[in-house]
């Protein structure tokens, strides 16, 4: 059961005989949250949704990569942890919560690499992410809970299987990533471009983080070149078909997580509809004369 934004004021003793105003913040696709102004000043307040672990969210992870994160100078402090409830209260960052237009000004795909650069040389996550792993399990979930998936889905296995081969011929290091980072998971604060909610964070390819946030921005090739040249200094061929290998496998894992919530979210929000214009948008890639060559080019060269 979740509990109420009043239990979590009452269970926060510094905040004992403050003057509090509470405000819900629109937008959370899993959490509910809220802005908490404790004698003027005001904090971030996260309240868990129901049900997440069937989407594979790791409490405790999220709790110590939310840490690392602000001690890597990109995310807000985490000032109080309700670890019964696994509610977090985090320092409010002053700044506008971005969007796919905003994302489309010139010099944009430099402040995202800027920022990622700071992430990915912070200190290591609690645990690894997987994409490949993460999309059985939840394959394994729509089969227990009995959630619709898209079409063709289970066909479409084998290429899967070549992208995970392809891209494990070379494998780079792995750093700490966000691994889910849509627009609104960025704030800017006219200076630094802060990431927040990594209840998907963990130890990763640096392409997967390149790759999903292109995916998610809807960037065009432009500016995905653009993102690959700030963050590595080139654009080479490997590196811009390995993001766009991590790019189709963003919509295969992230398809089937709004299929799941389809099925079990109380949030008024099209999950079945975005679960298919990601496998769609997947597919097409699939399908596309592209494909074969990215594999061989990630498999070929190292990046």
């Amino acid at each position: 059961m979740t509990i109420s934004i009043e239990s979590v004021v009452a269970s926060i003793p510094d905040w004992r005989g403050s003057h509090i105003q509470i405000q819900p913040v629109p937008g959370g696709l899993t959490n509910a949250n809220y802005l908490a102004e404790v004698n003027s000043i005001p904090h971030f307040v996260r309240v868990p949704g129901a049900k997440t672990e069937l989407l594979a969210i790791d409490r405790q992870n999220e709790y110590y990569n939310s840490k690392a994160a602000a001690e890597a100078g990109v995310s807000p402090k985490v000032l109080y942890h309700l670890p019964a409830n696994d509610v977090m209260v985090f320092e409010f960052i002053h700044g506008i919560t971005m969007s796919n237009e905003r994302f489309q000004a010139p010099g944009m795909p430099a402040r995202i690499a800027q920022s990622l650069k700071l992430l990915h040389a912070g200190p290591r996550f609690l645990t690894d992410f997987n994409m490949f792993r993460l999309t059985e399990f939840y394959l394994m979930i729509c089969e227990q809970q009995d959630v619709t998936i898209p079409p063709r889905y289970p066909e479409r296995m084998k290429a899967v299987q070549k992208i995970e081969a392809a891209l494990l011929a070379h494998p780079l290091p792995s750093v700490p990533c966000h691994n889910d980072l849509l627009a609104e998971n960025y704030i800017d604060d006219g200076n630094k471009l802060w990431l927040v909610d990594f209840e998907y964070s963990g130890n990763n390819d640096p392409c997967f983080e390149l790759g999903n946030t292109c995916q998610e921005l809807k960037y065009d090739e432009r500016r995905i070149q653009e993102l690959c040249a700030a963050y590595f200094g080139e654009a080479t061929p490997a590196r811009l078909a390995r993001m766009k290998l991590y790019m189709i496998m963003s919509d295969v894992g992230w398809a089937l997580w709004a299929a799941i919530q389809a099925k079990i979210s109380k949030i008024d929000y099209d999950f079945w509809g975005w679960a298919t214009e990601r496998w769609d948008r997947a597919e097409a890639k699939m399908d596309s004369p592209e494909f074969p060559g990215w594999l061989e080019a990630v498999s070929r060269s190292q990046a």
